[in-house]
């Protein structure tokens, strides 16, 4: 397999998704909690990014597996167009996901068993978004799942590895008398959960994006997601009430002493995400329709890193 080849199957253009809640998760680290730890930031980066390419090869794996259209299984999906063989594309998954599986226990080790829990709970539904008899893509529930397993989860993990004192949240085990305490601030929680949103919302309006372009096609290949039941024109609306409510979280987290003032930055991407939106609408179900959302999610956290990385330097002035 050729390393343009692997790239496509990996799909590395998409990993945008992943990167933001990363970025934003060690930016919020230090403007809300002053505090950064280098060593697990970079460890978590690496495996992070690896169990990311496994979960979309999964993804293009089973979809060539499961097609029902002979022209999309050897003509469009990746893997039957390059004529790879599906058990190479398959020991390469597993390989990538024991290498991810390693990294995130030696994390456990130096940081404590709730980023095991953590950690195990996105890659649950990482690995089942695509595999098994259901995959958690085809049900009406996708954008959900990818929403708040990389929108948040990435963010708290990444969040949980930098912040060392004064802990968020942490998990007690005491294996001796089988006792157990989670143990955190409600404040901290309350404000990394609405910090999260907007990775959320942008994150799910990808997947959304790619339903709505993709409705035809997936009827064809038996999957049933959120579009087949709402329809596109309500699922249009959904897709822009996600991105206006990521605006609406940085005035309500401003309001709360969330954020301060320099978050205000992220109003200069509200002309763009506008653009954005009435061409996604237009262009529809076109190809090129997808692209749109991928703007709106640079559009938008590219502001919000700035806003944050703003108030750091900011606060040290």
């Amino acid at each position: 397999m050729s390393l343009k080849v692997f790239l496509q199957v990996v799909e590395i253009q998409t990993k945008l998704a992943s990167l933001f809640p990363f970025a934003v998760g060690v930016l919020f680290s230090v403007a809300y909690f002053n505090q950064f730890q280098l060593g697990y930031t970079i460890l978590f980066f690496v495996g992070m990014v690896v169990f990311d390419m496994a979960t979309t090869a999964i993804n293009n794996y089973m979809d060539f597996k499961k097609a029902k259209s002979e022209v999309y299984k050897y003509e469009e999906n990746i893997i039957g167009s390059s004529g790879i063989a599906p058990a190479l594309v398959r020991n390469m998954i597993f390989g990538m996901i024991a290498f991810s599986a390693l990294i995130g226990l030696i994390l456990t080790v130096k940081t404590g068993w709730l980023f095991l829990v953590m950690g195990g709970v996105c890659c649950f539904i990482g690995i089942f978004y695509t595999f098994g008899p259901i995959p958690l893509s085809r049900m009406p529930l996708g954008e959900v799942f990818s929403g708040f397993t990389m929108g948040l989860g990435i963010f708290a993990m990444t969040i949980y590895l930098n912040v060392q004192v004064s802990r968020p949240f942490y998990l007690q085990l005491d294996w001796s008398s089988g006792t157990f305490a989670l143990t955190g601030s409600l404040w901290a929680v309350f404000a990394i959960l609405l910090a999260s949103l907007p990775m959320v919302f942008t994150i799910a309006n990808i997947m959304l994006a790619n339903n709505l372009r993709d409705l035809d096609t997936d009827i064809e290949n038996h999957r049933y997601t959120l579009v087949y039941y709402i329809g596109r024109s309500q699922g249009v609306i959904l897709f822009q009430l996600l991105m206006f409510a990521c605006y609406l979280v940085v005035l309500v987290g401003l309001l709360f002493g969330v954020y301060r003032w320099p978050i205000l930055t992220v109003f200069f991407s509200f002309p763009i995400v506008w653009k954005n939106l009435q061409l996604f609408k237009k262009e529809l179900p076109h190809p090129k329709s997808f692209g749109y959302s991928i703007k709106n999610l640079m559009a938008f956290n590219g502001s919000y890193l700035l806003g944050l990385l703003l108030t750091i330097v900011l606060e040290k002035i």
